[in-house]
């Protein structure tokens, strides 16, 4: 073998060297691809979890704080429709003996 074929072997050797270690740094490189694509998923998977959660939250806190005033202000509305009756119910009594005998009258004139 001459030294010029020795050195053309030792070349392509060399070469192929060198494309299999290109071959593993593509494989290395695609496995991590594939890892950092699933980690990127699972974070967001977390996320949108953690984000629903507190959405969650949010929501039944301001359906709570609706609930506490709705039931405030029938309270409010049921103790002045308590007060108007009474007074309605205050003021019938006090004129009924008046309004009876207006009403015997008027039929009575009739």
């Amino acid at each position: 073998m001459s030294m010029a074929e020795s050195k053309v072997t030792g070349i392509i050797k060399s070469l192929h060297v060198l494309e299999d270690d290109l071959d593993y740094l593509n494989n290395t490189a695609e496995d991590m691809k594939k890892q950092l694509s699933i980690k990127a998923k699972t974070g967001i998977d977390k996320l949108l979890e953690k984000t629903q959660e507190m959405a969650t939250n949010e929501a039944k806190a301001i359906i709570d704080a609706a609930k506490t005033k709705a039931a405030t202000e029938s309270a409010k509305i049921t103790e002045e429709g308590d007060v108007k009756l009474s007074e309605i119910q205050s003021k019938i009594n006090a004129n009924f003996d008046e309004a009876v005998k207006y009403v015997v009258s008027t039929i009575l004139k009739t």
